[in-house]
């Protein structure tokens, strides 16, 4: 893909799913990867994949909810390649269960990881970003960014707040004068392993909950997913839906407003089984 040859980007949760995937097309494309996850076996896969094709790779675990490690991490990836152009904030978990019976440990991490993750990473390279004079923030929202289900409330809040807090930056960028693209991205069911690595509130099947995913809402592969992306950065878009069930499900929330709640419940609220929702005492 043309547009990221010589360019430095920095990818989260590079391991696995699309994470793995942009990093790859990236490197294909003649782009310099800085890659990072906790999971360091599928990161260290990822690394191989990247150096079997060539590219300049810099490996890293890092969990993006250490605000002050993600600081030190920006420091030394800007040291060792000279500059950084882009940072795919991606890094992301799932959890299942109604806010009756959530625990506050649960919503705290899905809100550390998914927003708190992208709130760091681009509070850390902006400055690089910036310098670069050719900078580009994405930011891995989801196609639950832009309507909730039942038994999704944290990585509602998550996404829908990864959401707002990109398209002002866009906003800032713009009016500030600085070199940065910022682009949102509204993924809809990816054949990754969120879902199988996903946490579950007491009384529900993790493992029903991703087989169900898995069988009724993956469809779009991750390499397809990153092709997507990087079309759409290449084209610097302030949003990009990823998956013809996003698209679907972004025009049926415009054209019902808040209607899509009924719409939506039977659905999929369907995807938790009603005989495994239950409540505490």
């Amino acid at each position: 893909m043309q547009g990221f040859a010589g360019k430095v980007a920095v990818v989260t949760g590079a391991g696995s799913g699309i994470g793995q995937a942009l990093a790859i097309e990236l490197g294909r494309s003649g782009a310099k990867l800085a890659i990072s996850d906790v999971n360091i076996e599928g990161l260290a896969e990822t690394e191989e994949k990247l150096k079997a094709i060539g590219a300049p790779v810099k490996a890293d675990r890092l969990d993006v909810t250490e605000r002050e490690a993600f600081l030190v991490y920006a420091d030394a990836v800007n040291e060792h390649f000279g500059k950084v152009n882009q940072i795919y904030n991606n890094a992301g978990i799932g959890h299942t269960g109604d806010i009756e019976v959530c625990q506050f440990k649960d919503i705290d991490r899905v809100m550390d990881v998914d927003f708190y993750g992208v709130l760091n990473g681009t509070k850390a390279f902006l400055p690089y970003l910036i310098a670069s004079g050719d900078g580009h923030v994405i930011n891995i929202s989801s196609v639950f960014g832009l309507f909730s289900v039942p038994g999704q409330a944290a990585y509602n809040a998550a996404k829908f707040a990864v959401r707002g807090f990109t398209e002002a930056l866009r906003q800032e960028m713009i009016v500030a004068g600085h070199p940065v693209g910022v682009t949102t991205v509204h993924p809809g069911g990816i054949k990754t392993a969120i879902a199988r690595n996903a946490t579950a509130a007491e009384g529900l099947d993790a493992e029903e909950l991703a087989r169900l995913f898995d069988k009724r809402v993956a469809h779009t592969s991750p390499q397809r997913a990153a092709q997507i992306i990087l079309g759409a950065v290449r084209k610097n878009k302030a949003r990009v839906l990823v998956g013809p069930d996003a698209k679907i499900l972004d025009i049926v929330v415009r054209l019902t407003g808040s209607g899509y709640q009924r719409l939506f419940m039977p659905v999929l609220g369907g995807l938790i089984p009603a005989k495994h929702r239950t409540s505490t005492p």
